[in-house]
């Protein structure tokens, strides 16, 4: 069976697009057919992969489009782009998916857009990853109800911890009760970890006595490489193979297998 997974946080910054590009890419190394999404109008995720954007004349916005009924939109098929990953493909963003935001507030089943969308894709993808915007708005809304599993990044800082339990106790639970009741929690990824300072390992102490089997076991250290990888258009694990954090990422993607 494939897998949507979301991967959210209404704080920005603490490593969705990365975790999302990354964990693909090492899926997609144990053999796995990878789709990443870019629900982004800020298009991080598609611009890290390498995609030229004054190119880019299609995107997730043109299928929703097509949800909406518009005449002569492409179909979701021919929107999908590869990416130099193996096995991974892209469905890119560009700007015009923030008029979405605004088009899908008077839409029939607003919030299962993204759903009738992704789910015929199942047939093609084992794994379907998810970039959320850094906002609770529609997007992300969809996102939640077209996901099976939600996997939360925070970075070790005490303010993204209270925002992860807002994010959980308010957010993903409501979702869970009114428009996705088989929602699951893959869990809290730590990202941006930076072990010599003692308030980050006290966040990190702290979430793992709160969420206790919700936090990964792996965590994702602070370093400069994300950003050279993102440069290049490259994933961590092609750009820095033998690297400590392609490891980490490695290490996830068993622990995601695995818990599916």
């Amino acid at each position: 069976m494939s897998k949507i997974i979301a991967i959210t946080n209404q704080k920005g910054g603490v490593g969705k697009t990365t975790t999302t590009l990354n964990l693909g890419a090492a899926i997609a190394e144990k053999g796995k057919k990878v789709l990443l999404v870019d629900s982004d109008p800020q298009a991080s995720l598609t611009i890290s992969c390498g995609v030229d954007m004054t190119g880019l004349d299609r995107s997730l916005y043109d299928a929703i489009a097509r949800e909406n009924g518009e005449d002569e939109v492409t179909e979701t098929k021919h929107i999908i782009i590869s990416t130099k990953i193996k096995n991974v493909d892209l469905l890119p963003s560009n700007i015009d998916l923030s008029r979405a935001e605004i088009e899908m507030m008077n839409m029939l089943d607003r919030e299962r857009v993204l759903k009738f969308i992704l789910d015929p894709l199942r047939k093609v993808y084992e794994y379907i990853l998810i970039d959320c915007p850094p906002s609770l708005g529609i997007l992300t809304i969809n996102a939640l109800t077209a996901a099976d599993d939600v996997l939360i990044p925070m970075e070790t800082d005490y303010l993204a911890l209270r925002g992860a339990s807002i994010l959980i106790n308010k957010t993903i639970k409501k979702v869970k009760s009114k428009l996705n009741p088989n929602l699951k929690i893959a869990g809290i990824l730590p990202t941006m970890h930076n072990q010599r300072t003692l308030h980050a390992r006290e966040v990190l102490e702290k979430l793992r006595e709160h969420f206790q089997e919700l936090v990964f076991d792996t965590v994702i250290k602070e370093t400069v490489i994300f950003k050279e990888s993102s440069v290049d258009g490259s994933s961590i694990l092609d750009y820095a193979s033998k690297s400590e954090v392609a490891e980490a990422y490695r290490k996830l993607a068993q622990e995601v297998i695995k818990n599916g």
